[in-house]
């Protein structure tokens, strides 16, 4: 019964040590990726051994996944609840979060990283990024509903293309910023392209292509 507590509430220090663990593992991580870093020079970032860190998380893949929960961790401080709000809201807190993730570019560069090495056979982040990004298109896609219906229209058929879009652009942006920051304005341009799409979707108009244009 002792052992059983004391795993389902381990001590302050164990929590501690292992944010430390998956503080260094981000880093690592996201400078050489996931197959490129390994546990050695995670554990000696922390003054740990090999083991120890098997000790924490079991295997590499696992502290994986939990370095993917504690880097989403960072998306909802602040919110209340630690949930992703609704209708206009959301669309104000991925703008908020893309001005955010300017002062932590190693976060960012260790998601862009991380995501992109998911499509690649047998990673283990797999799973986890293409569960986050069905929950993330649903929850865009139900914000443009709540603000469809707030003004009083019917929620058009763009709304599932709009809300992979605005997810494609703000992780395309990070892309470009990472390798031209003095160039790039990752805030401002998601904001402008973010709200571009909102509009789009809100009071479509003429597509300014053509008629050629689907």
């Amino acid at each position: 019964m002792t052992t059983a507590r004391r795993a389902s509430n381990p001590r302050p220090a164990t929590l501690e040590r292992r944010r430390e663990i998956l503080r260094a593992a981000l880093e690592i991580f996201g400078s050489k990726g996931y197959n490129n870093g390994p546990l050695v020079e995670i554990a000696e970032q922390v003054d740990m051994t090999h083991a120890g860190i098997l000790h924490h998380f079991g295997s590499k893949d696992r502290l994986l996944v939990e370095v993917l929960r504690y880097r989403d961790e960072a998306d909802v401080e602040g919110i209340e609840g630690q949930h992703i709000p609704d209708g206009t809201e959301l669309f104000r807190h991925l703008v908020r979060t893309a001005f955010a993730n300017e002062e932590r570019p190693g976060i960012v560069q260790a998601y862009a990283v991380l995501s992109a090495e998911s499509v690649t056979d047998g990673n283990p982040g797999r799973e986890y990024f293409e569960q986050r990004y069905t929950q993330l298109r649903s929850e865009v896609a139900q914000a443009f509903r709540v603000m469809c219906e707030e003004r009083g229209i019917d929620a058009p058929a763009t709304i599932d293309r709009a809300s992979a879009s605005v997810l494609a652009v703000m992780d395309g942006l990070q892309v470009q910023w990472l390798l031209d920051r003095g160039n790039v304005e990752l805030a401002e341009t998601s904001a402008f392209a973010i709200e571009a799409i909102v509009t789009a979707v809100l009071d479509p108009r003429p597509s300014p292509l053509g008629p050629d244009a689907p």
